[in-house]
């Protein structure tokens, strides 16, 4: 008997209409639907958590477009395997063949000489590149091939959408729909799947295989008793992954350094990149500490060097110390409320213009129509500050920065009240 393809394999989408979620890029009228009926897309990259379809989508562009497409791993594949695709394509070009697709999966662990061996091919157009990552592409590509790129996001699959794709695997599947498998309970598929599309078919596979023998219809408890799991494994690529970082991330915002050091440690017993932690780190001393200690920053910062020139194991030492410190500090949110509250003016009012006396008054021209005419240097009076007028006529005295409850912040507080003499409610 020949051996099946495994499920996720066989019901892998043929064309964009069985293609399931991303309508934000791929619905009708979408950004990357009206790229491909307008047959030119850019060079891009499909960020998302894992089992979302990021390599699904790319065969499935390249089969919209009817053009070569080229598949490489980042894991298997090195700068020589880059440069004979390259190779081929620069060939296609000289006999006026379709402009081929890269596909990298997983582009995030490239080197960065891996990714420079692709700035030529991408910005020649001799290929159309498709990178897939679970990590964020800005910390994880180099810059200049970023600027080259279109980042889209791919979202996790939402609990209709999974159920869609295991309904339509039932009646689809050319061994399930003739076994007539009947799914009673998807809770328990859609817990263990965590919105990883290729996991849900797999663990499919697996109880279907066992209803079809006892003739049962799958429920929540049939597929407890059939699969077997870790709960306490941490994986990289799944629920634990965000699970876990999103417990340490709340135990240093919630001040709690036993806890925060404990999530730390099934962190790096699990193997996760110290990069990863250490670049939360540094987001979270900003947005959950601040200037209630604007040490914060500097450490995690320090912290963020000191890992990427160390590594494992000796790296578990600096995390703990930054971990614990933030964690102990004092907390303040002021500056993230304050950025999050600047950007809904922007969005909500626009182009506000800039006041007259702020303008630069580079030409002559300009300073004819009294561009930075009467503004007052602040370094030229007592103290260094001039009260004047800084925002648009539209919002003056908006406030946006609301200093936190804390020490340090109650001195930045008490020294704009008196500046501003109450004109921002300090």
């Amino acid at each position: 008997m020949a051996t099946r393809v495994p499920l996720a394999e066989r019901m892998r989408p043929q064309t964009l209409q069985d293609y399931v979620g991303q309508q934000h890029i791929i619905g009708e009228g979408a950004v990357l639907w009206n790229a491909i009926q307008q047959q030119s897309i850019p060079s891009m990259i499909f960020w998302g958590p894992p089992g979302v379809g990021k390599t699904t989508l790319a065969l499935l562009v390249a089969k919209a477009l009817d053009r070569p497409f080229y598949s490489l791993s980042a894991i298997q594949s090195g700068v020589k395997d880059v440069r004979e695709v390259i190779d081929k394509a620069e060939q296609m070009r000289q006999f006026n063949q379709e402009q081929p697709i890269l596909f990298i999966d997983e582009i995030h662990r490239f080197s960065k000489s891996q990714q420079d061996s692709l700035l030529g091919a991408v910005e020649r157009g001799t290929v159309t590149l498709i990178g897939a990552t679970t990590e964020n592409p800005s910390f994880e590509v180099i810059s200049a091939l970023l600027s080259r790129c279109q980042v889209y996001v791919l979202n996790e699959l939402s609990k209709d959408e999974l159920i869609a794709i295991l309904d339509h695997t039932l009646a689809n599947d050319v061994y399930l729909k003739e076994e007539k498998i009947k799914i009673e309970e998807y809770e328990a598929l859609l817990q263990l799947s965590s919105g990883d599309a290729r996991k849900l078919l797999n663990i499919l596979e697996l109880v279907s295989q066992a209803a079809f023998h006892q003739q049962q219809a799958i429920t929540n408890a049939f597929v407890a008793q059939h699969v077997q799991q870790n709960r306490i494994r941490y994986d990289k690529t799944g629920d634990q992954h965000y699970d876990i970082i999103s417990a340490f991330i709340k135990s240093i915002r919630g001040s709690d350094p036993n806890a925060a050091v404990y999530w730390l440690a099934r962190m790096i017993e699990g193997g996760e990149d110290p990069k990863f932690i250490a670049r939360r780190l540094l987001i979270l001393a900003s947005e959950d500490i601040g200037n209630a200690n604007p040490n914060a920053l500097l450490l995690a910062n320090n912290c963020f060097q000191a890992v990427n020139v160390i590594g494992w194991p000796e790296s578990r030492i600096i995390l703990s110390q930054c971990v614990t410190y933030l964690a102990s500090s004092a907390k303040s949110n002021a500056a993230y409320e304050a950025i999050n509250k600047a950007q809904a003016i922007v969005k909500k009012s626009g182009n506000l213009s800039v006041p007259i006396h702020l303008r630069n008054a580079p030409t002559k021209l300009m300073k004819e129509l009294d561009y930075g005419t009467d503004y007052q240097y602040a370094h030229a009076f007592p103290g260094n500050f001039v009260q004047q007028e800084y925002m648009p006529d539209e919002l003056s005295g908006l406030t946006l920065y609301d200093p936190g409850n804390n020490s340090a912040e109650e001195k930045l507080r008490q020294s704009l009240r008196e500046k501003w003499k109450g004109k921002y409610g300090y």
